[in-house]
């Protein structure tokens, strides 16, 4: 009997019970084995339960347990640490047939997995806000942002930032079906979720590369009216900016 074996057997019910597993009798304890199998699979599905709450809410415990039985199946945990069991989800939900009535639960579950990404981060120690106010402005343009371990953005076609909201937050309001982008930070000890402007997302990902004006300037060559000065406050306010250099990354 190999360990792929034993795995396989552990995580589908239907399953055999796999050769070699005995008693101290030299005896089958299918009985032993079957209670093992349901505590192992009990404790994975606790465990995507409290990583994905938000499609919990939006498929219902029942038919969240039942998909989990699949994804058990298909993705078998690859590491002791139970944090970081999930990661599979999204591309899951993109072909698990009985959830494609819900299109945007891929997405729904991108968010919520950066959510825990960024939970689990490395500290970092973000700047004063004077630092930057306080920057010429030639200075700035020709330095570099330097952002958080914690920090993570999402992007997606459908409204997953009200999606979420309205769903884990009280009074939310009902999402409208527009596309919308996510910035994840971690100001004090959970990850902090901020709806971004238009082109803000254009901005991060050319900030990775360049300089903070040629990430502004590519970020206006696709959206003119992009507000750079929301997307600053929503940066220091979630202490995602750790240093503002002229060394690129």
């Amino acid at each position: 009997m190999g360990q792929s074996d034993f795995t396989h057997a552990l995580l589908d019910p239907a399953a055999a019970i796999p050769n070699g597993v005995i008693d101290p009798q030299g005896l089958p304890t299918p009985k032993r084995f079957a209670v093992y199998r349901n505590n192992v699979a009990v404790s994975l599905t606790d465990a995507l339960e409290a990583a994905f709450p938000v499609i919990v809410k939006l498929v219902g415990p029942e038919f969240f347990r039942a998909m989990v039985g699949v994804y058990l199946r298909q993705y078998p945990p690859t590491s002791p640490l139970m944090m970081f069991y999930g990661d599979q989800m999204p591309d899951f939900l993109k072909t698990f047939e009985p959830a494609q009535k819900i299109p945007y639960l891929p997405d729904i579950a991108r968010l919520e997995q950066a959510m825990r990404q960024s939970y689990h981060a490395a500290d970092a120690q973000p700047i004063q806000p004077s630092v930057l106010q306080d920057m010429p402005p030639d200075q700035l343009m020709g330095s570099y942002l330097h952002l958080a371990p914690a920090v993570r953005v999402i992007s997606s076609p459908w409204p997953i930032y009200a999606i979420w909201q309205f769903n884990m937050a009280a009074d939310a309001p009902k999402p409208e079906m527009r596309a919308e982008d996510v910035l994840i930070t971690r100001p004090e000890y959970d990850p902090y979720l901020t709806l971004l402007p238009p082109g803000a997302t254009l901005f991060l990902e050319a900030s990775k590369d360049m300089s903070f004006g040629e990430a502004y300037e590519q970020a206006t060559k696709i959206v003119p009216d992009f507000d750079l000065t929301s997307t600053l406050g929503a940066l220091i306010a979630g202490g995602a900016i750790t240093a503002i250099s002229e060394i690129p990354k």
